[in-house]
């Protein structure tokens, strides 16, 4: 007989000695009222009426032979006290321990649970109580059984109706003590040997579940489970675990890991979900600290997005919660929540590191690995189920040949959606091939690309990461004039490195109400901290602007988003690329932290027919175009592509190639739209002799 059968057979000779002591007890009372109705009959008559009518009622007592005494429930009652006694004891020894009943309060537990499992209780109720209405427990019932009754048990402070193990259904006018009584139904069922989650907290919480995978975490987070778990001991002294940090996988991980460790079953609670109005949530507050004290269960209360501040959420249902309940419990969050009213214990939540995510690729790939693990462990910041996932999903799609591209591709993929709502992403067309600058400007391009590839050598091979708490990530600034070619040198960084690029919508990001653009911000930085994306802030002069004095609270909230941005730029791992035609605009703290600074100038005559040459794709027909002559129009690289397009249309309309008339055409019109002077010799064209178009 195993531990469970043994309990049960302990429960069921608990419950049996027990009903059959209150069953006596019941009979009992009513023989006493019989006894005592007979009396008074007796006084009432004359010696003949009542021999007549003391005969006529002795049939409605107890026969001879049945008559209850008092020792009869002394002995029931010292019958129950024995299998009280019982190793492991019943369900009513364990829930008054934990809840702290009084042994009056367990046998009015008693007596409400009795009405439910044997039919002859509710009738025995009625005769006890001297009304055939009242086939129900009572207070009143309870006090005239039990011989070491107190009146505290109606205290709303008392167990009884602290846990609401009670339903008490009491009219306007009717007293307390009269009002029938009913066992809350998931304390009858625990008392039965049924031991499962209360069904009003069913519909808000659901079992933490990472995953059918049982992943073996690695040393640095295995090191975090380790540190929680000696504060996960049932029954010691309730605190808040705060899980602090951005990656909510990993912490859940932990968390989960940690409570598996100590025998312990966790639910996860979005704190959307918690409960707004008063009395709901206390409701809530003592079903969940019952439970708690019922079976082994930890809660893990999610408040990943919301605001960790106190002046702007002092009146959230999250902090009455926290002030109320009375139970181990985590809380993750992004910050440390302060000011909780009871001990708190912070533990900052990470991804594996680089050495360990390149491992855990190499696990997880087996014998297929070759250089791929270290290659997209030094671009790729993910946590362990995301590398399991990425890992089954390309080994099931794609074959060994190609296996470091579906790989990449799927890393890219998984780092994606969470920016696509506060940034665009653009399709990176442009290579080496189509961008002209000069020698050196090149050559701070392919620096760039080449330090983002070298990161994990650098950082962590040969130890700079050890000497640096800060400026991991990589920042450029690319200045210049409109349409000199920063956007096209964003994307031929991004096709090199394979990488997604994202511009910054500044319209999505900044916004008037004070703390929302630090909110958001933190929301881009975060999404990009996988290392699947390019950050490209085009006119980063209207977010990344001077510092003002402060004359008002607008300049100073405004200064506080500088200083925010400051702080993320330096603490970004990824790359992040400026774009301004206004580099004097830029506040000087964010030019100092900037590792290159690209200045694109206004292209010469050389480059601009470099540029004329590579505008038009093989595919256009063009008809004697002379670049020379074109690379005299003093452009930018963007009004030529401008023109080149323009040009295109109007040959494509009149069914020709590309010509000069039509590129000089399309030339005059974009000097129109830029409100530059004209002159008209610029866009003559007269065919050279003897050239036939």
């Amino acid at each position: 007989m195993n531990n469970l059968e043994k309990w049960q057979q302990n429960n069921e000779e608990y419950l049996v000695k027990a009903l059959s002591w209150l069953r006596l007890c019941l009979k009992r009372q009513v023989q006493k009222l019989e006894q005592g109705k007979e009396t008074a009959q007796i006084k009432e008559t004359s010696p003949t009426k009542h021999r007549f009518l003391g005969r006529d009622r002795l049939p409605a007592l107890p026969p001879a032979g049945e008559e209850i005494t008092e020792k009869e429930v002394a002995d029931a009652s010292q019958e129950v006290s024995c299998t009280e006694a019982l190793q492991p004891p019943p369900a009513m020894v364990i829930l008054s321990q934990r809840l702290g009943l009084s042994p009056f309060e367990q046998k009015v537990m008693l007596l409400c649970a009795a009405v439910e499992l044997d039919t002859s209780i509710p009738r025995l109720c009625a005769l006890a109580q001297d009304n055939p209405q009242q086939t129900y427990p009572t207070f009143a019932l309870a006090f005239t059984l039990f011989t070491d009754a107190a009146w505290d048990i109606l205290s709303p402070e008392r167990p009884l109706r602290y846990w609401r193990l009670l339903e008490i259904n009491q009219p306007a006018a009717q007293p307390l003590t009269t009002s029938p009584l009913r066992l809350d139904e998931r304390i009858l069922n625990y008392i039965k040997g049924l031991n499962y989650l209360d069904d009003r907290l069913v519909s808000l919480v659901t079992p933490l579940d990472t995953g059918s995978i049982q992943y073996q975490l690695p040393l640095s987070q295995q090191e975090k489970v380790e540190a929680i778990a000696t504060y996960l001991r049932p029954y010691q002294t309730p605190l808040v675990i705060q899980l602090l940090g951005s990656d909510s996988p990993s912490k859940q991980l932990i968390a989960q890991q940690t409570a598996q460790n100590t025998g312990l079953f966790i639910y996860r609670l979005p704190l959307e979900l918690l409960p707004s109005q008063a009395a709901e949530l206390e409701t809530f507050t003592r079903l969940w600290e019952r439970e708690s004290l019922l079976l082994p269960i930890i809660l893990y209360l999610d408040a990943q997005e919301i605001s960790s501040s106190p002046a702007e959420a002092q009146n959230a249902p999250l902090y009455r919660f926290l002030t109320r309940i009375n139970s181990l419990l985590f809380l993750s969050s992004r910050e440390i929540r302060s000011n909780l009213g009871r001990p708190t214990i912070p533990i900052d939540i990470e991804k594996p590191t680089p050495d360990e995510q390149k491992q855990l690729w190499e696990t997880a790939l087996g014998n297929m690995d070759g250089e791929i693990p270290a290659q997209l462990a030094s671009q790729f910041n993910l946590n362990l189920p995301t590398i399991h996932q990425i890992t089954h999903t390309a080994l099931n799609q794609t074959s060994n040949h190609n296996l470091h591209q579906q790989l990449w591709s799927t890393c890219l993929a998984h780092t994606r959606p969470q920016l696509d709502i506060l940034a665009q992403r653009l399709n990176p067309k442009a290579t080496w091939e189509n961008i002209v600058l000069p020698p050196e400007e090149t050559s701070l391009l392919q620096q760039i690309a080449d330090q983002v590839k070298q990161r994990s050598k650098v950082y962590q091979e040969w130890g700079f990461e050890n000497r640096m708490n800060r400026g991991l990530g990589i920042s450029a600034l690319f200045a210049g004039e409109s349409g000199t070619g920063k956007t096209m040198a964003a994307e031929v960084i991004a096709n090199e490195l394979s990488l997604n690029l994202y511009r910054i919508d500044l319209s999505a990001v900044v916004s008037k109400y004070i703390g929302e653009t630090e909110k958001n911000l933190r929301r881009l930085f975060d999404a990009a901290e996988d290392g699947g994306a390019i950050l490209f802030f085009d006119e980063a002069d209207a977010l990344f602007g001077k510092r003002s004095e402060v004359k008002d609270s607008h300049d100073r909230y405004a200064n506080i988003e500088i200083n925010y941005l400051l702080q993320r730029m330096e603490a970004f791992r990824g790359l992040a690329i400026l774009a301004t035609n206004m580099r004097n605009a830029l506040d000087h703290a964010f030019v100092r932290r900037l590792r290159f600074i690209v200045t694109f100038q206004f292209p010469n005559p050389p480059e601009r027919q470099k540029i004329w040459q590579k505008a038009f794709p093989e595919e256009v027909p063009t008809v004697n175009l002379d670049f020379a002559r074109l690379a005299r129009l003093n452009l930018t690289g963007g009004s030529i592509h401008n023109i080149a397009l323009n040009a295109s249309f109007l040959a494509a309309q009149q069914g020709t190639g590309v010509t000069m008339p039509l590129v000089l055409q399309a030339a005059r019109t974009e000097f129109r739209k830029l409100d530059r002077p004209i002159n008209e010799v610029d866009f003559r064209w007269q065919e050279p002799v003897g050239v036939k178009v």
